[in-house]
């Protein structure tokens, strides 16, 4: 089984926790997409869901898909979220961002009842760092004194698209952090969040429900406890 099959095979797995209708998170990343998808395809069999997109990659290919969509404003009540993950640690918690939507993903995680990662097997690790840097969010005003304040806890650098810097949905730069192995995640989100300009952490600790782990053996589902 190559990487794409895997993640299919876990896109696929996450529809047996939609509910019969609902709202659903969609989520960003290449096993999202796949997983939204899937949901087309039920959406035009008459399954009656309403999506909750993390980014506008993911809303374009649902409207494209006809899955109808809730605004971007919110508040909503999101019964399942379903996302991928680019780091996942023996504690199933996440580092996210390497699409670039952290902050949306968070918030609708933080929306969301139920949680489920989709990954393969690439992505796991014993511990968070170990393949990644923790993608950063900051505003773009006062961007490199931020940068500076982050230089304390690993090395930033400052993620480019082309020759200019790689701007996200909600129009702020992302660095990449090099911490190396992470001894304690959440005591880095907790000293990350206490810089002044920065947004948000792709550092998910604790947000994850069920994770649906494919590799060559099929489907793993793990659960927090």
């Amino acid at each position: 089984m190559d990487q794409n099959e895997a993640k299919r095979l876990a896109a696929k797995a996450a529809l047996d926790y939609l509910p019969e209708r609902g709202v659903i998170g969609l989520g960003t990343g290449s096993t999202a997409r796949m997983f939204i998808e899937e949901v087309g395809a039920l959406v035009k069999q008459g399954r009656g869901f309403l999506g909750v997109p993390t980014s506008t990659a993911s809303r374009q290919q649902a409207e494209a898909l006809g899955i109808p969509l809730a605004s971007d404003d919110g508040p909503w009540s999101v019964d399942v979220c379903v996302d991928g993950a680019d780091e996942v640690d023996e504690h199933l918690n996440l580092i996210k961002g390497g699409g670039g939507a952290l902050t949306r993903e968070k918030i609708v995680n933080q929306a969301s009842k139920l949680k489920v990662i989709v990954v393969d097997s690439s992505k796991m690790s014993r511990r968070l760092g170990e393949k990644w840097a923790v993608p950063v969010e900051v505003l773009r005003f006062g961007h490199a004194s931020t940068a500076a304040a982050l230089r304390s806890l690993g090395e930033p650098r400052l993620r480019m698209q082309g020759k200019e810097p790689f701007v996200t949905d909600a129009g702020g730069y992302i660095y990449d952090l090099v911490c190396g192995v992470i001894e304690n995640p959440a005591e880095l989100e907790r000293e990350l969040d206490q810089i002044p300009g920065v947004v948000e952490t792709g550092l998910f600790i604790g947000r994850t429900s069920v994770l649906l782990l494919a590799d060559a053996g099929g489907i793993t589902r793990l659960s927090r406890g």
